[in-house]
């Protein structure tokens, strides 16, 4: 059976582990995502997000019924995607609404217009694109340079905050390749790149524990240099032994593999 499909209405939603404010937050929903509820308790919706399949809670009351006949128009057309750290929605009124992060889903843009649920908001600026598969090799580098500096945190998918994951599917979302939410998903995808003498520009690198499990996730810049997110999003040097930190002058992480997506 098919569950309706909802669409994030606000900005920025946690997703929470359990059904408690109190719960770790796991990752973000974020404007325009499509998710469907799977489970109610109390207050609480279990979601799962559409685009990736992820599962967690999220407080009701910042859940809104999406309208039967846009619910019906949600996968006609793909979506175009914010490609800035924030994008203004404005009012009817021409005041600021809302601020949009960067990968907002925009499902209903119709000449700079965005509508949904019945209301119309004006788009001052063009932030926003197709994603094109086409386009990844020349934007890839500019778009992960935009988290620069930004603060890790576990579970966020913003420019106020994100962790490894969250910045290489954001990055590659906006290019039109879909990752799964976490590092040990994201390994599972792509194909295998042999040595790091023959990475590229945009392949993934994974890095594991003592145990062997996958923990953290980066985007090659070149065969010794990798973004990623680990305090902050950073650019560090890489080896084949893994992550060379400079600040601290150790290896921070060890490599287990690469993976390419294009």
């Amino acid at each position: 059976m098919n569950l309706p499909i909802e669409i994030c209405h606000l900005s920025v939603v946690p997703l929470r582990e359990n059904p408690s404010h109190k719960a770790q937050m796991v990752s973000q929903l974020l404007f325009g995502e499509l998710y469907s509820i799977i489970q109610t308790e109390n207050n609480w919706l279990k979601i799962k997000i559409a685009n990736d399949g992820y599962e967690g809670w999220i407080d009701k009351n910042q859940h809104q019924k999406t309208h039967e006949t846009e619910a019906k128009m949600l996968h006609i057309t793909l979506p175009n995607l914010t490609f800035k750290a924030f994008t203004q929605v404005y009012n009817p009124t021409k005041t600021i609404e809302f601020y949009l992060p960067f990968g907002s889903n925009l499902h209903f843009l119709n000449q700079k217009i965005l509508s949904f649920n019945g209301i119309s908001y004006p788009l001052k600026y063009d932030n926003y694109i197709l994603p094109n598969k086409a386009f990844f090799f020349e934007n890839v580098e500019n778009y992960a340079r935009l988290f620069l500096n930004v603060p890790y945190l576990w579970g966020g998918k913003t420019h106020f905050g994100i962790d490894c994951s969250g910045f290489t599917q954001q990055v590659f979302k906006v290019l039109g390749i879909q990752l799964y939410r976490d590092a040990w998903q994201q390994a599972q995808q792509g194909e295998n790149v042999d040595f790091l003498d023959t990475a590229n520009l945009g392949d993934l690198a994974f890095f594991d524990n003592e145990e062997g499990k996958i923990t953290h996730v980066g985007m090659l810049l070149s065969k010794n240099q990798i973004i990623h997110a680990s305090g902050r999003v950073k650019i560090d040097k890489i080896d084949n032994y893994g992550i060379f930190s400079e600040e601290k002058n150790e290896y921070s992480h060890k490599l287990k593999f690469l993976k390419r997506y294009l």
